[in-house]
């Protein structure tokens, strides 16, 4: 009878023990699933951030190009500004050279 009690026993313990490992091993693969995706989104993210500097770059590239393009035009527009005044200047000169003659 003791005999059949330690075989009931140890196949218990033994079942046990095959079932804790069946939970461990279950345990162990949600950790590592969990684990992937949480890499797989910081990949992710690394990427999405990647692409948004680059967008940025490329942004503030066409701003800058655009403002030293504004910056070019307003001044051509004052360079020729500058020389209708002297010419302006130039010729209200020789008219008072004139009528002083």
């Amino acid at each position: 009878m003791k005999n059949k009690t330690l075989m009931v026993f140890t196949l218990a313990a033994a079942a046990f023990v095959v079932g804790c490992d069946k939970q461990k091993a279950a345990i162990d693969e949600n950790k590592e699933a969990t684990i992937d995706a949480i890499d797989n989104r910081k990949d992710a993210v690394d990427a999405a951030a990647k692409g948004a500097k680059k967008e940025a770059e490329i942004s503030s590239t066409l701003d800058k190009a655009r403002i030293e393009a504004d910056k070019d035009a307003i001044q051509a527009q004052l360079d020729a500004a500058k020389q209708k005044a002297e010419a302006e200047a130039k010729a209200e000169k020789a008219r008072v050279d004139a009528e002083k003659k």
